[in-house]
């Protein structure tokens, strides 16, 4: 099969398109023609190298994988060769696409308890921008934020893939909407698609900005996965117990804070780790009755992924990068 392997980590020129060995299923496991993968800043990360989490090389990323069924391994019940399918990538044995080999490829292996149904009505490139999106925002809205109707919630970077996807969990529930991204277009669209306020954090105080839209109350639930310098300002944005959602720090883990907020404003700060198989599934049925509609910005041929990658990190794009063999 052909594959964009990562052939050593650090920067985009070690990304080759070429031949890989096709993957054999075990017992319990499924071959998958990947139709479609989306990318994510994890692949980034592989790629470039994380301190403290080796990735052996060469290595194939990609964990948000759509496809079809290829072949079925010899105790897998319930599966059928033929049958459209995405996954939870987060498997038993470790994350496809960071410990396990991933989707960026023809084919990839995946443990058949890891499989969700496809329907048909949900094409493979809107599939592909659901599992690892729409599962964390999923379970960092309602598992540990219990965001609740009528709430108003601050999202730092709604235009991405994650932040989109809590800009529509939050409108499926009856939110408030305060969407802040980093250029004017990428408001507009997010005004478009029915956010209640949007703020360009480039140009403007985001912190303040949000006090101000939230009629100087401060927001029930504030989202940053961001990290780095926006960490701090996050938190005068949140209203007297309110709620500070992260389950990721793109810009920095490590970011000075003011506890004064937390203790005078009582604040919760709550991390969110990954996603459960129900998190991937019902976000799933939710696309396929037509309650969330994920954003694809870009579409490249896999031999592209060098491409794709750069355009993520220029923080070019609107949605999902999605990759098709």
């Amino acid at each position: 099969m052909k594959a964009a392997v990562i052939e050593k980590q650090g920067g985009i020129e070690n990304i080759v398109y070429r031949d890989w060995e096709d993957p054999t299923p075990g017992d319990a496991d499924v071959i998958v023609s990947v139709r479609a993968c989306g990318l994510n800043h994890l692949d980034i990360f592989v790629r470039r190298g994380m301190p403290g989490f080796p990735v052996p090389m060469p290595f194939i990323s990609g964990g948000d994988i759509a496809g079809v069924i290829e072949e079925v391994g010899s105790s897998v019940s319930g599966w059928s060769k033929g049958d459209r399918v995405t996954l939870n990538p987060q498997t038993d044995e470790g994350m496809i696409g960071e410990e396990l080999v991933g989707g960026l490829a023809e084919k990839v292996r995946v443990p058949s308890k890891n499989l969700v149904k496809l329907p048909d009505n949900v094409s493979f490139e809107t599939a592909a921008a659901i599992p690892i999106n729409y599962g964390t925002a999923h379970r960092m809205l309602f598992t540990r934020g219990h965001l609740h109707p009528s709430e108003t919630m601050l999202i730092l970077g709604a235009s991405g893939g994650v932040g989109l996807a809590c800009v529509q969990f939050g409108q499926m529930v009856g939110a408030k909407i305060i969407a802040a991204a980093g250029t004017d277009e990428k408001c507009d669209r997010l005004s478009e698609m029915g956010a209640d306020h949007v703020i360009n954090y480039q140009s403007e105080d985001f912190s303040r900005a949000a006090w101000l839209a939230s009629g100087k109350e401060g927001c029930d639930v504030v989202i940053n996965f961001t990290g780095g310098e926006t960490w701090a300002p996050s938190l005068r944005a949140a209203k007297k117990c309110g709620r500070v959602l992260t389950c990721g720090a793109t810009a920095g883990h490590d970011p000075q804070t003011d506890l004064r907020y937390l203790w005078v404003r009582e604040l919760d700060v709550l991390g969110s780790n990954s996603y459960s198989q129900e998190d991937v599934a019902r976000s799933v049925d939710y696309v396929a009755d037509g309650k969330l509609s994920p954003v694809v910005s870009h579409i490249f041929p896999l031999e592209k992924l060098g491409k794709a990658e750069q355009l993520m990190e220029d923080r070019g794009f609107f949605g999902k990068i999605v990759l098709t063999p």
